[in-house]
């Protein structure tokens, strides 16, 4: 039985090593391509993959021993961990970011009308002139660089309102839905907010509005990019609400939108951006699953931000 169990032992250490390294690849692969959201998102995606890194060489180190596996019960063991190791590189590989390209990055920067200050855990455009005191409080997508929607959201700032985009851990909307609370009690000069988000962001949006309904300073709108509640909201939610969508989007479809209709207020204003798709409310390249435009996003764009700066406009009290 050595002969068997000694090939057992090289096969299974070889497999080791095979998983180890392409961990190492998936760690470089991340960082390569989506390096400008791994860096400047929550800083937990980055800490995965540290965590991933280090033990992919700690395990190829200690594969460099010749010991047996002997016992069933270890074997067995090993086998779990393998295919463990393996679902946890398939998780880091879903979890990279869609990177936000240049029109987007182009909106981070500074200048006379507003000012813009990025936070491990958010970005806060500000307005350098009078602030009107509305705050919009934006969650992207799932596992979106934060600083896509800045082109799409700068606009709100341009014409005093601030705004905070969350980056959140992992790139998850579930994992940032307590994150509403702190950033509007550090920000006092905030007295009215309206909180959105674009598609699973927006539905944490809808969740967040909804929980915090008597908070003081009070919540007074609810922004939908692309997105719809989880649940029904059409008595629970007394504000107003904003759903903007694209016809030709391929993940929330327009049949979506129309359905989450009921689950909505019946004063909510829907906006359809024709030809527009998923994609289009930020600014971060195509996305698996989504449509085919029949527009610019330039175009989407500017459409969005006017549509949005419209309601935003509508909620601020005049002379504020």
């Amino acid at each position: 039985m050595s002969a068997p169990q000694g090939t057992a032992t090289v096969a299974f250490r070889w497999a080791v090593r095979v998983v180890a390294v392409a961990g190492l690849a998936v760690v470089s692969w991340s960082l390569i391509t989506a390096w400008g959201a791994v860096i400047h998102g929550n800083p937990a995606y980055l800490i995965l993959l540290a965590g991933t890194a280090a033990a992919s060489i700690a395990v190829l180190w200690r594969s460099r021993r010749s010991a047996s596996i002997r016992s069933r019960w270890r074997r067995t063991i090993g086998i779990i961990g393998t295919v463990a190791a393996i679902g946890w590189l398939a998780l880091m590989v879903w979890l990279r970011p869609f990177a936000a390209v240049e029109t987007a990055l182009a909106a981070m920067t500074s200048d006379a009308s507003v000012t813009v200050s990025e936070y491990p855990t958010q970005i806060v455009m500000t307005p350098t002139g009078a602030a009107t005191g509305t705050g919009v409080f934006f969650q992207p997508g799932a596992r979106v660089d934060a600083r896509a929607y800045a082109g799409t959201l700068r606009p709100l700032a341009e014409a005093g309102h601030t705004v905070v985009i969350t980056k959140q851990p992992l790139g998850i909307a579930f994992l940032s839905i307590f994150a509403f609370g702190p950033v509007a009690d550090a920000l006092p000069e905030v007295s009215r907010w309206i909180v959105g988000g674009h598609s699973l962001g927006g539905t944490v949006a809808s969740m967040q509005a909804e929980a915090q309904r008597d908070r003081r300073p009070p919540i007074t709108g609810l922004l939908l990019y692309a997105s719809y509640p989880a649940s029904d909201m059409s008595d629970s939610l007394t504000i107003d609400v904003l759903s903007v969508s694209g016809s030709n989007d391929g993940l929330a479809t327009p049949e979506k939108i129309v359905a989450s209709r009921v689950d909505l207020p019946e004063t909510t204003i829907f906006v359809v951006i024709e030809g527009g798709v998923h994609a289009y409310f930020g600014d971060y390249g195509p996305q698996p699953g989504d449509g085919t435009p029949t527009i610019s996003q330039d175009l989407a764009r500017k459409e969005i931000s006017e549509v949005t700066l419209e309601f935003v406009n509508a909620l601020t009290p005049p002379g504020t």
